[in-house]
């Protein structure tokens, strides 16, 4: 059964029924004034209906400028009974309104990510790896868990379920984990963990067993803090960056992964800086990659990653935009960015 609006003002306080009696009266007049134009448009010299309309529209004029005035007289009683005016009433309402959306923009990246997992297995292999590594590393552990919890509505099955379907090898063993996991998010690290995982993980390099389930397990399940303990004890005790070590074979599709997966837990904004670079400088914009970084970055940390663009390529992030795209996806993009007249 439906409810009335007459049926909710007389629910609401004296004062506020007064005031919606008053506005829905006028909105009643408004139409009575819409219905007459096609009358007065239709009207010839001497035409009866055409001036009974107009002699109807005067009258509803008149009727509507007195409720405005009993309205203002009501608000100004409104004023001196509460000391708040409507005006400051809306603008608290506004505050609150503002303050409830908070916790909804720190689910605008899991809503972004969410709908770049849509397309995730129809991209190439390589660019839905990168992806994933994204997903996984770079986001915090509850925000890992909502972006596969809305999956999982959607699809009505698991990320994990999908990610151990389409994958194989060494791929599968290294991104199931890494979207398993669910990280600690303390900044706390125990330095005699970090100095013994630092020493397997050389170990395991050297032997080139890089899909060794001990490597793995370290990168995929030791908080981001821990992780950089153990790879700033790898550095001072052995010499090199571990990704410099990973790069025995530049074009190994895995290892590459390997060196995205410690990028994207220690130095993200390095990483996406990278991947930004990379698809602006290429013959032809890479506009799935570009799109991905600003789109999926945007409210976490993209003013991070344009700095270190800048500080890497010496060229504000907007102004390389502008040079390399155009019309609405250059708009789009510069939004992205902050501008507001894009």
């Amino acid at each position: 059964m439906r409810t009335t609006s007459g049926e909710i003002v007389e629910t609401l306080p004296r004062s506020f029924q007064v005031h919606s009696k008053i506005c829905m009266e006028l909105m009643r007049i408004l139409d009575d004034i819409m219905r007459i134009f096609p009358d007065i448009e239709d009207a010839r010299p001497k035409c009866s209906s055409g001036i009974e309309s107009l002699v109807y529209l005067n009258n509803s004029i008149q009727k509507a400028k007195l409720l405005l005035q009993h309205c203002s007289e009501c608000s100004k009683l409104y004023l001196a009974v509460t000391g708040d005016t409507v005006l400051l009433r809306f603008q608290k309402a506004k505050k609150s309104l503002e303050q409830s959306l908070i916790p909804i923009q720190s689910m605008v990246p899991v809503v972004l990510a969410v709908e770049r997992l849509v397309h995730l297995w129809a991209l190439e292999s390589a660019e839905r790896d990168a992806f994933l590594v994204e997903i996984a590393c770079t986001r915090s552990s509850d925000q890992l868990f909502s972006a596969k919890k809305a999956y999982h509505v959607l699809y009505k099955k698991s990320i994990e379920e999908d990610v151990a379907h389409h994958t194989t090898g060494d791929y599968r063993k290294l991104l199931l984990p890494l979207v398993s996991s669910h990280r600690y998010e303390g900044d706390e690290v125990n330095l005699t963990i970090a100095k013994a995982e630092a020493k397997i993980l050389h170990e395991k390099i050297s032997k080139k067993a890089y899909n060794d389930d001990d490597l793995i397990r370290i990168l995929a399940t030791r908080s981001k803090a821990q992780v950089n303990a153990t790879l700033n004890h790898y550095k001072d005790a052995f010499g090199k960056d571990i990704n410099k070590d990973l790069k025995e074979d530049p074009k190994d599709e895995f290892l590459s992964l390997l060196r995205s997966t410690v990028k994207c837990l220690t130095r993200p904004e390095k990483y996406f800086a990278k991947i930004v670079r990379l698809s602006i400088n290429k013959h032809g914009t890479d506009e799935g990659a570009l799109t991905r970084v600003v789109a999926t970055r945007a409210e976490i940390d993209l003013k991070i990653v344009a700095d270190e663009y800048q500080r890497r390529d010496s060229v504000p992030l907007d102004r390389a935009i502008v040079k390399d795209t155009t019309g609405d996806y250059e708009k789009m993009l510069l939004a992205l960015l902050g501008h507001n007249d894009a």
